[in-house]
């Protein structure tokens, strides 16, 4: 088992989990106007869905890897050029990190988690995403694909989910700050240009 890519994988997630994607300001502006308690269902609801994607990772992946181990690779080379495709989008986004307040609905704890859990499982491109991400970091040639996936994921969604709620936590300081600083969406947006650049490079290279 290799646990290094398992750090790897971890300290990678953490570093996504942090960039100011839609889901994370999701989750800020509910904790603002609807509080740090429905800002958490939110979350929870989020990366719930993330369950799903895992899933669909875990059996349709593992059974193609089964057939024939070169397909893995193709999967890795796809993943590199979605992920340096996904750095080009956001060094073509603007820099601001837009906390529109107003447009912003009040709905119930269930509400917001069924409508997080809804939105991600509908999403394509969390599926897309995962498919990129994951099977570069598959550790262990004994373990079952499989297994793997799965651990991956709930690494994943438990280091999201502690971000989430964080930010969630913090929803009044976090947005103030993002308000007053306006260069920290500069640093941010150039974070996740060099993490999904970085992620890409890994793949391309890596010889798991």
């Amino acid at each position: 088992m290799n646990y290094e890519l398992i750090y790897t994988f971890a300290i990678t997630t953490a570093a996504l989990a942090i960039t100011p994607g839609p889901d994370i300001i999701y989750v800020l502006m509910q904790s603002v106007i609807n509080g740090k308690k429905d800002g958490i269902a939110t979350a929870f609801g989020l990366v719930s869905g993330c369950l799903i994607h895992t899933s669909l990772l875990a059996f349709g992946v593992s059974a193609l890897i089964k057939e024939n181990h070169l397909i893995l690779i193709g999967i890795k080379v796809f993943g590199a050029l979605y992920l340096f495709y996904l750095a080009f989008n956001v060094f073509k986004s603007a820099s601001e990190i837009a906390l529109n307040v107003a447009t912003v609905p009040k709905k119930s704890a269930f509400a917001l988690f069924k409508q997080g859990f809804i939105m991600n499982v509908l999403n394509p491109k969390v599926t897309i995403f995962f498919l990129a991400f994951f099977p570069g970091f598959l550790f262990s040639e004994e373990m079952s694909p499989v297994l793997q996936f799965y651990i991956l994921g709930f690494i994943f969604i438990l280091i999201s989910f502690c971000v989430f709620v964080l930010i969630a936590i913090l929803s009044g300081m976090v947005s103030k700050y993002l308000r007053a600083n306006k260069k920290i969406g500069f640093i941010l947006k150039w974070m996740q240009i060099i993490v999904f650049i970085g992620i890409g490079v890994y793949l391309l290279f890596s010889n798991n």
